[in-house]
């Protein structure tokens, strides 16, 4: 089953990244092979976790997949959890943590797994979305850098 972690040191506070993270509406605009993605539902949790189920459509050429997955936004923990409902997946997880270190810095941990259904699918996308999620902490850090601007350390 493909996985990939990163942790990655960044200009912006915890917060700031926790935000720019949750706001799962703003993804097609710039989350590589992200087409579209749509709140189905929203509910607030205990302790001010709001749980999202979402609709998600990766596009890579003229292959389209939509699956749903959970959002768990748990805001004092700075924690994400996106968990596998239904779609083309056997199994999908990832998680975000989000670490001050410093006034104006903070460590990003992003960590994902993921198996296809289909081997065939698996074959003609799997290496798209292994280029694709090595390359996410970096979209959302350049995404930070023009909401938030650039800061020195």
């Amino acid at each position: 089953m493909p996985t990939f972690r990163t942790t990655r040191q960044v200009r912006h506070a915890a917060g700031e990244m926790f935000d720019l993270v949750a706001d799962v509406e703003r993804y097609p605009e710039f989350v590589p092979l992200c087409e579209q993605l749509k709140i189905k539902r929203r509910a607030e949790g205990g302790e001010g976790t709001q749980i999202l189920v979402v609709d998600m459509t990766v596009a890579y050429g003229p292959v389209r997949q939509s699956f749903t997955s959970q959002v768990t936004l748990e805001r004092a923990r700075l924690a994400i959890l996106v968990e596998y409902l239904d779609g083309p997946f056997r199994q999908l997880e990832n998680r975000w943590r989000f670490r001050a270190a410093g006034e104006k810095s903070s460590e990003v941990d992003f960590f994902i797994s993921y198996e296809f259904r289909s081997k065939t699918l698996g074959l003609l996308m799997g290496a798209a979305f292994d280029k694709a999620f090595r390359r996410f902490a970096e979209a959302f850090e350049q995404r930070a850098d023009k909401i938030y601007g650039v800061k020195s350390a």
